[in-house]
């Protein structure tokens, strides 16, 4: 269940690094307020897997998580660059989060 809080963590960190974006530096109102939603939802989220995870993998996967999950909407949605390496270096990350869950203990 705690790996299950990281990972929708980390998705909601996808949902604030987006509206990060287009907030445009906090001057859009509801891009601003999305932002602080999924904020508090991520942080909150990771603070309750750490009661049970230990701090390193729980956080690593979060990370990942969010990087690769904004990287890829970014790509899509938003017309960021394409190309051969950073797709590579996305499945690298995802493999390097797949192996720190599968790596991550519970107290």
């Amino acid at each position: 269940m705690a790996w299950l809080l990281v990972v929708v963590a980390g998705l909601l960190e996808t949902g604030f690094a987006v509206c990060l974006k287009l907030s445009h530096g906090f001057t859009r109102l509801w891009p601003t307020v999305a932002f602080c939603i999924f904020a508090l939802g991520s942080f909150g989220l990771l603070t309750l897997s750490l009661k049970k995870l230990d701090v390193g993998p729980a956080y690593a996967v979060w990370t990942g998580i969010g990087a690769a999950g904004t990287a890829i909407y970014g790509m899509i949605f938003l017309d960021d660059l394409v190309s051969t390496l950073k797709i590579i270096s996305i499945s690298l990350v995802i493999m390097g989060v797949i192996g720190l869950q599968l790596s991550g203990s519970s107290h």
